[in-house]
């Protein structure tokens, strides 16, 4: 039987209603009944082929979440009527040197999810188990869902750069993966400073686990913070004054980039080296950080801010993210039954 699905066409379209036959399972496939999709602005690049690797029809979607309804026969009994997420990565080689040390976005042979394979846009999805996660009992669906992408993007260089509780640590933008980085920096232990464009963030900023809010266009209170940071995580999608930000770190501080502003990022080197400074970047996380994540997201409460619609508004979600007026995750939902 088909799956229902929202396509794009062609770049920039509209998604219009769609339907394709999936393959058979394989060994280690599973069939799982969507129960809501988050949409990540990487869609969006993904609908416009922004990145050049889109293949129409396109089905976007990758931060997913249903249950289990049919799989391969290597697939444990156990996940049988589970629930479970997906996420960016739909598979990986497993045998390469980054696999075997645990890297699998890093493997030569990794596949999206949704680029050249239909994604979470559905009323269902064929992935592989090796790349689906149970979901806790703590975290509710429509709260999990940008988990998959948007929470194991910010959650992972927390981690693999060794943020740590005595740590000042800044967000840049307060948006769909900015509201998820002051939760977990907060849960972490550290203490969090917001940056944002938006003076009227401040209250949400707060209650989301900021200790204090920067209105980053007062030049004063940036330049009277320099040396103040042991690492500042950037999670917008423009280009800033990045030179300012490096001279907010303290010496052996890091500037992280995991949104990527459209031009090249230019810093002078001296600052860099006589500050023993650096500026790193990261992407989604490992099959064992989003695990980890998970768990430590139903441990400490940590869930996205979201505004739901059915699937079949996908256009007017895409459209609210477009225009940035998304607070701070849309997620689609399908219809129970």
């Amino acid at each position: 039987m088909g799956i229902h699905c929202h396509a794009a066409m062609k770049a920039k379209s509209a998604l219009t209603p769609h339907s394709y036959e999936p393959a058979a399972l394989g060994p280690w496939d599973m069939r799982v009944a969507i129960t809501h999709c988050g949409i990540c602005h990487s869609d969006i690049h993904l609908i416009d082929d922004d990145w050049g690797m889109s293949v129409y029809p396109l089905v976007p979607g990758h931060e997913i979440v249903g249950t289990v309804t049919a799989r391969g026969h290597e697939v444990p009994d156990s996940l049988e009527g589970k629930r479970v997420g997906i996420g960016w990565q739909r598979s990986a080689c497993l045998r390469c040197p980054s696999c075997l040390e645990g890297d699998e976005p890093s493997c030569p042979g990794q596949q999206p999810t949704c680029v050249g394979h239909p994604g979470g846009f559905a009323r269902e999805i064929v992935a592989d188990s090796r790349f689906a996660f149970e979901i806790p009992e703590g975290l509710p669906s429509e709260g999990a869902a940008p988990l998959l992408c948007g929470g194991a993007t910010v959650y992972t260089p927390l981690r693999r750069y060794g943020v740590a509780p005595p740590d000042r640590v800044g967000v840049i933008g307060i948006g769909g993966l900015g509201h998820l980085a002051l939760q977990f920096a907060s849960a972490f232990g550290c203490e969090v400073t917001a940056f944002s464009s938006s003076a009227d963030k401040e209250a949400e900023a707060r209650s989301l686990g900021a200790h204090h809010f920067v209105p980053s266009g007062n030049a004063d209170r940036m330049k009277g913070l320099a040396g103040s940071f042991d690492f500042i995580i950037n999670t917008v999608f423009a280009d800033l004054d990045w030179a300012l930000y490096v001279s907010l770190l303290k010496p052996g501080g890091r500037l992280c980039f995991v949104g990527a502003p459209p031009g090249p990022v230019s810093i002078h080197a001296f600052p860099l080296i006589v500050g023993r400074k650096s500026i790193c970047g990261s992407v989604i996380g490992s099959r064992h950080l989003i695990r980890e994540m998970l768990e430590f997201a139903a441990r400490h409460g940590i869930t996205a801010r979201t505004e739901a619609l059915p699937l079949d508004a996908a256009n007017e979600a895409i459209a609210k993210v477009r225009a940035n007026r998304a607070r701070y995750r849309m997620v689609l939902v399908n219809p129970r039954g």
